[in-house]
C-alpha cells in the first residue's frame, strides 16, 4: 500500500481548478437567475415520451440505450437540413467540447478562445495538459477576426453569442474568420435560438467549422443532457473515435426526440422570453442609465451604478451580495477586469424579473455596505 496517494496522480492534476457553476440553492423561495435555464417547463411532450419509454414496470431501463444515439442523429439532421454523418450527440454541449479538446489539444498543442467567454474551455484543455492561447475582448465587444484568423492553434472555441456580455456576432463575421483560419473554428452556439442568426448555413462551404449546440437552454432541458455537434463527417469521425460507447442515455434520448417533434411550442417560449428580456435591457439601460450590451441570448450583461452613480467591480459587488441575501441568485465575474464591474442576468418569468427589480430598487436605497 502506498505510503501517500499523492504521488500518483499525473503532475498535471494537482494543480488542476475545475469548474466553478452557478450557485445551485437547496430549498424554496429562491429567485434563480444565475444559470442561464428556461424559465418554462419543456413540451409536455417529453413527460409523456418519457413515461412510455419507462413502462409500466421500467422494463426499458435495463437495455443499453443506443449506443450512436441514431435516432437522435436523424432528427437533428433533419433539423438542420444535414446528413446524420454531419452529427454527433453528447452528454450536454460540455461532452461535445470536451470531445473536441481531447481530440486536438493537448501538450502539443495550445487551444485558443476569446476572454472572456465560457470558463469551462481552459478547465477542459488543463485536464488534457495543453497550452492556451488567449485573444482579449475589450469593452467593445468588437470581434477580432484578423487575429483570430491569424491563430495557429489547431482549434478556437468561439461563443456566438458571447457568454458572458451575450454580443452576437454575425454570419459574415464567423465567414471572414473561416477564410483565413487554418484550424478547425468551434461556434458554441448555447444561446443561437435566441439570437437573429447562426452559424449553420456556413458548414457547406468551410469544412473547418463546427456548430455546438446545447438543449438546456431555449429546449429547458438543462437536467436531461443534451448536446450535439454538427460538422463535416472526418470531423465527426473524430468525436465517435474518442467519446464514450454508450454517452447518452435513453431516457435523454428519448427527452430530445420528444423535443424537437414539438417546433411551434418552442417558438413560442422563445419569443416570450426574447420579449421579456428587451424589456429587461430598456429597464437597465435607459431607466436606470446602467451601461448593458445588447443581448442575444437569454440573459444580460448589465453594469450596476450605485445610488450615487459609481460604477465598478465592488458595487457590482455590493449589488450581487444584497440580491443574495434577498434570494435572488445572479452570476458576478470579478476574475477578470472586463467582466468585474458587471452582473450576469439570466432572464426568468416576468414575475421573477419584477421581483429582481424591485430588489434593484432596495438596493439603490440601502445605506451603504447593508
Amino acid at each position: 500500500m502506498p505510503s501517500s496517494l499523492s504521488a500518483l496522480p499525473l503532475p498535471h492534476i494537482a494543480p488542476l481548478h475545475p469548474y466553478t457553476p452557478g450557485v445551485q440553492p437547496t430549498g424554496a423561495g429562491w429567485v434563480k437567475l444565475n444559470t442561464n435555464e428556461c424559465p418554462y417547463p419543456p413540451t409536455p411532450r417529453v413527460a409523456e415520451a418519457l413515461r412510455s419509454e419507462i413502462g409500466e414496470r421500467g422494463a426499458p431501463l435495463r437495455l443499453y440505450p443506443n449506443p450512436t444515439s441514431g435516432p437522435l442523429r436523424a432528427a437533428i439532421a433533419a433539423l438542420h437540413g444535414l446528413t446524420d454523418a454531419q452529427v454527433c450527440v453528447g452528454n450536454g454541449s460540455d461532452d461535445i467540447l470536451n470531445l473536441l479538446v481531447r481530440c486536438l489539444g493537448g501538450p502539443a498543442a495550445a487551444t485558443a478562445f476569446t476572454r472572456p467567454s465560457y470558463s469551462l474551455y481552459p478547465v477542459l484543455v488543463a485536464i488534457q495538459n495543453g497550452g492556451i492561447e488567449v485573444i482579449e475582448f475589450d469593452r467593445s465587444m468588437l470581434l477580432p477576426i484578423a487575429e483570430i484568423a491569424a491563430s495557429t492553434a489547431p482549434a478556437f472555441f468561439l461563443t456566438s453569442p458571447n457568454a458572458p456580455t451575450g454580443v452576437g456576432f454575425t454570419r459574415q463575421e464567423i465567414a471572414a474568420i473561416l477564410g483565413s483560419y487554418r484550424g478547425l473554428l468551434v461556434v458554441d452556439e448555447a444561446y443561437a435560438p435566441f439570437a437573429e442568426e447562426d452559424a449553420v448555413s456556413l458548414l457547406a462551404e468551410h469544412r473547418n467549422l463546427v456548430v455546438v449546440r446545447t438543449l438546456s437552454k431555449a429546449y429547458a432541458l438543462a437536467g436531461i443532457r443534451v448536446g450535439y455537434a454538427l460538422a463535416d463527417p472526418e470531423v465527426i469521425g473524430w468525436l465517435d473515435r474518442v467519446r464514450d460507447s454508450y454517452n447518452v442515455n435513453r431516457l435523454s434520448q428519448t427527452a430530445a426526440l420528444a423535443a424537437f417533434s414539438d417546433p411551434e411550442y418552442y417558438s413560442a417560449i422563445i419569443a416570450k422570453v426574447k420579449q421579456t428580456r428587451e424589456a429587461c435591457f430598456r429597464k437597465c439601460a435607459y431607466q436606470r442609465g446602467w451601461f448593458t450590451y445588447p443581448s442575444r441570448a437569454n440573459f444580460l450583461f448589465t453594469e450596476p451604478r450605485s445610488a450615487a452613480g459609481e460604477a465598478g467591480p465592488a458595487v457590482a459587488l455590493s449589488a450581487y451580495n444584497f440580491l443574495y441575501a434577498n434570494r435572488v441568485l445572479v452570476r458576478h465575474f470579478p476574475s477578470h477586469a472586463l467582466t468585474a464591474p458587471f452582473l450576469r442576468i439570466s432572464i426568468g418569468t416576468d414575475e421573477e424579473m419584477k421581483f429582481l427589480d424591485d430588489t434593484f430598487d432596495a438596493w439603490l436605497k440601502a445605506p451603504p455596505n447593508a
